[in-house]
C-alpha cells in the first residue's frame, strides 16, 4: 500500500498524469558540470608490505566505478561539482566492500582466535558498508526507484520537448 503522506515523485506525476491539477514540484536545480576524477591514491595510499596490494585493487575498483557511474548520472541526474563529495564516497564504499568480500573469501565467515572460533571482523564492516551503500544509492539515483523520485535536468542535448514524446 502506497504512503498517503509521502509526496508523489515530480517525474512520476508527469508520466502517469495530474488529474488534480496540483502544481508539480520542479526540485532543485544544480548547474551540470564535468566532474573530475579524484586522485585515489588520495585515499587508497601506496604503502610497503601486502597491503599495496590490497590497496591497488582498491584504487581500481573506486575509478571502475567511478567511470561507469559519472556519464549516467551526468545524463540522468544532471549532478555538478557539488556532488563530486558524495560521489567520491559512493566508490570508496563499493571498494571497501569489494575488499571486504575478497578478505571474507579468503579467510572465511569464522576465523580461529584466542577464544575459539568468532566470527570474522570484515563481515561487520561489510555489513556497514552495505547500509551506507544503500544511502548513496539513493541519494544519487542509481536504482529503478531512486530514479524515480529524480527531476532530470532541463537541457539533454535532444530536440524533442517533452519528457516522453
Amino acid at each position: 500500500m502506497a504512503d498517503p503522506t509521502r509526496k508523489t515523485p515530480p517525474l512520476q506525476v508527469i508520466r502517469e498524469g495530474n488529474p488534480g491539477k496540483r502544481p508539480v514540484s520542479e526540485g532543485v536545480r544544480v548547474p551540470p558540470a564535468e566532474l573530475s576524477e579524484p586522485d585515489w591514491t588520495d585515499t587508497f595510499a601506496d604503502v610497503p608490505g601486502e597491503q599495496r596490494a590490497v590497496n591497488a585493487r582498491c584504487r581500481e575498483v573506486a575509478s571502475r566505478e567511478w567511470q561507469r557511474v559519472v556519464p549516467v548520472l551526468e545524463f540522468t541526474a544532471g549532478i555538478g561539482t557539488v556532488d563530486t563529495a558524495t560521489l567520491t564516497d559512493y566508490c570508496i564504499c563499493v571498494a571497501r566492500i569489494d575488499q571486504c568480500e575478497r578478505e571474507i573469501s579468503a579467510n572465511g565467515i569464522l576465523m580461529q582466535g584466542e577464544r575459539g572460533w568468532q566470527k570474522n571482523g570484515a563481515t561487520t564492516i561489510v555489513g556497514q558498508y552495505r547500509t551506507q551503500l544503500a544511502r548513496y544509492i539513493g541519494e544519487l539515483g542509481l536504482s529503478p526507484s531512486a530514479r524515480g523520485r529524480l527531476t532530470p535536468p532541463d537541457d539533454r542535448g535532444g530536440e524533442d520537448d517533452g519528457i516522453f514524446d
